[in-house]
């Protein structure tokens, strides 16, 4: 199974789209990628509030201290962003997460402007719960 693409990567993809419908496309694609999120996983604590669809996301620190996150969602675009968070995230330790800036990179894909308010909401809820997990962890 092919792995998310770390964050410079990301970028240099977003943009070798030549329009939205290919970035929607690539998101969707990314979404694909994520491992299956067992169903014994998809329990309330586990859910993202905030979210119009349904959103899981686990987070679980390694021995080495970085932080895995695994997700899912019942939407497919919300999967691929869910997918595109954790590219951001990668190999990162829970305190990294904890003060790491999403919103430049946001910023460089262009997503803020591209994406309907329901699912920037929803994208800001997935960020504000795993940089609240991460703190508590760190």
């Amino acid at each position: 199974m092919a792995t998310l693409p770390d964050k410079e990567k990301l970028v240099r993809n977003f943009n070798r789209c030549a329009n939205w419908e290919e970035k929607y496309l690539y998101i969707i694609e990314l979404g694909g990628v994520l491992p299956e999120l067992s169903d014994s996983l998809h329990q309330p604590e586990n859910t993202i509030s905030g979210c119009q669809s349904q959103v899981w996301i686990v987070m679980e620190q390694g021995s080495d201290g970085k932080i895995q996150l695994l997700g899912d969602s019942d939407a497919a675009i919300v999967k691929g962003l869910i997918a595109v968070v954790f590219s951001l995230y990668r190999d990162l330790s829970a305190r990294e997460i904890a003060e790491f800036d999403v919103r430049p990179w946001f910023e460089q894909l262009a997503l803020t402007q591209h994406l309907t308010p329901s699912r920037s909401q929803g994208l800001e809820a997935m960020i504000r719960a795993i940089r609240h997990k991460a703190q508590t962890l760190s």
